[in-house]
């Protein structure tokens, strides 16, 4: 009778458990359906934390990752989903991965993410990405492919984003694309400083506040006037 009553005891315990759980979600899942319309980053990120507790999921997890992204909490984002290359990852999970490893300094696993997503959905702002991380991790020959399909695929309307300045401001992707191609040029044969100084001048003529171009313009152009003894 004892035995009976103690299985009785225990299937009551697990239906309420069920239940409470069920419940549980429910109510995360109306509360982060509330925080994502007041736009209240910590709630959908309270919300979520919850309901992958509750009931694990994938999709979840990547997307709570990518919230982490959005508000720079990219350490968070990374301890959310890891650092693996994985080519069945979804797209946001290997963007979150990509921009979280960039944002931290760790080009090379950056660049391998970024190549995963190149590899899916070709397009000329993934290529300014991967030329980029190239030229940092010493691969200009595979910068400059990247870097000739940008300048031919990206249109006028184009912008990136760049943050040298105190205040962040867009350029023409082209213009960035070609600033990109004088410095390879340069870094590849310091004798093309000036092919690689009319590089410059050819992205200042597509946009004329491109203020990291102005910049490099100015250190090609004082190099070029230093002793060659110094230039080595």
């Amino acid at each position: 009778m004892r035995k009976i009553a103690f299985v009785v005891l225990c299937a009551t315990s697990f239906m309420v458990n069920a239940q409470s759980n069920a419940e549980l979600q429910k109510h995360y899942e109306a509360f982060y359906k509330e925080m994502r319309m007041q736009a209240d980053v910590d709630g959908m990120i309270n919300a979520l934390t919850h309901l992958n507790v509750l009931s694990p999921s994938k999709a979840r997890k990547d997307t709570l990752a990518y919230i982490y992204t959005n508000n720079n909490q990219h350490m968070q984002a990374l301890n959310t989903i890891g650092i693996e290359k994985n080519e069945s990852d979804s797209d946001l999970a290997v963007q979150v991965k990509a921009i979280s490893l960039k944002a931290i300094n760790q080009p090379k696993r950056a660049l391998e993410q970024f190549e995963i997503l190149n590899k899916r959905t070709p397009n000329p702002y993934l290529a300014y990405e991967l030329a980029d991380l190239k030229i940092q991790t010493g691969d200009p020959l595979g910068a400059s492919t990247n870097i000739e399909f940008g300048i031919a695929n990206a249109t006028d309307d184009m912008k990136y984003a760049f943050y040298e300045r105190q205040q962040p401001y867009e350029a023409s992707l082209k213009a960035a694309f070609l600033h990109l191609k004088a410095l390879t040029t340069y870094n590849q044969d310091k004798t093309k400083i000036d092919e690689a100084i009319a590089l410059i001048d050819e992205a200042l003529k597509i946009d004329p506040n491109f203020n990291l171009a102005s910049l490099s313009r100015q250190a090609l152009e004082t190099r070029k006037t230093q002793p060659t003894e110094e230039k080595k």
